[in-house]
């Protein structure tokens, strides 16, 4: 397992942007973003594996973009766009393996998260 700790959330308008950073205390190549709502599921993101594989969810894709330094371990969101309906706690994750992952099982690591709040 790695460490991981998130950092960017905040307050912001509909319409607006913000970047997420997530420092990871190890290398992983296969890192991604997860984002849980108060009273429902953690829900995949955005995530990269080894070199340019990239996926996203649908509600996201077009918006948002994962990037990382893979010299510096660490990883990204870039989120345009912003809607209401994005405020979530934001998770990023880590797992063995170089493939791009998109369901939460097959993460062994997570940062604490941190809050992205969208107003209308």
């Amino acid at each position: 397992q790695v460490h991981l700790v998130e950092s960017g959330g905040g307050l912001v308008q509909a319409g607006g942007s913000l970047t997420l950073s997530c420092a990871a205390s190890g290398r992983r190549f296969a890192m991604g973003w997860f984002r849980q709502a108060p009273g429902k599921e953690r829900n995949f993101v955005a995530a990269v594996g080894w070199g340019p594989n990239e996926e996203y969810s649908d509600t996201v894709k077009g918006r948002f973009a994962i990037s990382r330094d893979i010299t510096k371990n660490t990883l990204a969101l870039h989120m345009n766009s912003l809607k209401p309906d994005d405020t979530a706690v934001y998770f990023c994750a880590a797992a063995e393996g170089m493939a791009v992952r998109s369901i939460a099982a097959q993460y062994d690591s997570w940062g604490r998260g941190t809050q992205v709040t969208v107003s209308s």
